[in-house]
């Protein structure tokens, strides 16, 4: 369990990791895309100057991977840092037996991999006895843990899914009890029993924290959890969970919160063209909508469909603005205009390389503020790593387990 973080370690890594990001934020908060001289740019020229001088491929190259970029200083200083404040073990795998084919249906293969991973890292001291899969879609997770025989409730608050679920259970003979419930609501505590083990593979933001807070209230003994889209959230702003997240100085917005899932994944070449022709766009009319407003500063758009990416690019500013009701458009140099989103896409996605030294720490900080609420509440944490990040990207998991006996009530505050 070499760097698998527990006991100790989990609250000594949390410091150090607050440190960095409170004396980096200068850093990491501003987004390049709303902002067209960043306010670190006087103070760190030459990185800068390097970065903007740099091609759209470039940047895309570097971009899962900026800790290996040669540049200016304090990039690379910054980057070793983060680096090994981002080391993090691979959580011990346990033995399971082989599935039936039949198991897999239905199930896409990159989610079949992560199932597959997620429940070979559940190395629970006790055997789990009645396996609660929340937010369960349609129970494949629940339904690989329990094929062996163990008790299955599966919470999802999606009626259609809940139905093609236990359909898929009663085909392949899993006694399984899928029940529709909204886990955000205030009876969802009462789904929950001390005997269940709960497991949650990318339970969304306040669905994940709802989790932890209602196993800890319950007094499940044990609890597996894979965290995703922290921004997901019906607060203004970060909650933190943990004594050590609420003594803090760290304040996130929403929009910190996204810092995390902005690395890219396998994506097909039209996506990716898409991706980028979409951004360009966007890029192109925060250049034209400053000049008709004569305000510099970013004014949000909405999403738009796809179909807009059809529209000839001068049908599309014009739309745009009419949209925004901003003052009439007018003529201008549409070709020079259409080129300089494409620079600015190339400009933004250097400069977000970083912003993307901090991804990994701040999700860690994130993670860690959990597992610190749930040493609060008497648990035995671990944390480590389920996959490798091409089966994921959201590949950090707790583990948590406790000795039967009295429910430790939440802390003060």
């Amino acid at each position: 369990m070499t760097n698998v973080l527990q006991g100790e370690q989990i609250g000594k890594r949390f410091r150090e990791l607050d440190a960095f990001l409170i004396a980096h934020q200068t850093l990491w908060r501003p987004r390049p895309f709303t902002h067209r001289l960043l306010p670190w740019e006087p103070e760190h020229a030459e990185l800068a100057t390097w970065l903007r001088s740099r091609s759209l491929e470039n940047a895309e190259a570097a971009h899962n991977q900026p800790y290996s970029l040669q540049a200016p200083a304090p990039f690379t200083q910054l980057a070793a840092q983060s680096a090994a404040l981002s080391v993090l073990g691979d959580l011990p795998s346990v033995a399971r037996g082989a599935l039936p084919t039949r198991m897999n249906t239905d199930v896409p293969g990159r989610k079949q991999q992560q199932i597959q991973a997620f429940a070979a890292s559940l190395n629970f001291q006790r055997e789990p006895r009645h396996w609660l899969d929340w937010c369960a879609g349609k129970g494949h997770l629940g339904r690989h843990l329990a094929h062996g025989g163990q008790a299955l409730t599966c919470l999802e608050n999606d009626s259609q899914l809940v139905d093609a679920g236990a359909q898929l259970s009663r085909r392949m003979g899993i006694s399984a009890h899928h029940l529709q419930q909204d886990v955000l609501a205030a009876n969802a505590i009462d789904r929950i029993y001390p005997r269940h083990t709960p497991v949650a593979l990318h339970a969304c933001g306040d669905l994940h924290v709802q989790l932890m807070r209602l196993t800890a209230d319950v007094g499940c003994t044990q609890l597996a959890i894979a965290p995703c889209c922290y921004n997901r959230t019906r607060a203004t702003a970060y909650q933190p969970l943990s004594s050590q997240g609420k003594a803090s100085a760290l304040r996130l917005s929403l929009e910190d919160l996204s810092l995390p899932l902005s690395e890219t994944v396998t994506a097909g070449a039209r996506v990716r063209r898409q991706r980028d022709q979409s951004m360009a766009r966007r890029l192109a009319f925060d250049v034209l909508q400053r000049d008709l407003r004569s305000v510099d500063e970013y004014l949000p758009t909405p999403s738009l469909p796809v179909s807009w990416l059809n529209k000839p690019f001068v049908d599309y500013c014009r739309d745009l603005a009419a949209l925004k009701h901003l003052p009439a458009v007018g003529q201008q140099d549409w070709k020079t205009l259409e080129h300089a989103g494409w620079q600015r896409l190339a400009e933004v996605r250097n400069l977000e390389l970083v912003r993307g030294l901090f991804r990994r720490p701040l999700e860690l900080w994130l993670v860690l503020d959990g597992a610190g609420y749930l040493q609060d509440r008497d648990y035995s944490v671990q944390l480590g790593t389920f996959c490798t990040t091409d089966i994921t990207p959201r590949n950090l998991m707790l583990l948590a387990e406790r000795q039967q006996g009295e429910i430790k009530p939440p802390p003060c505050g």
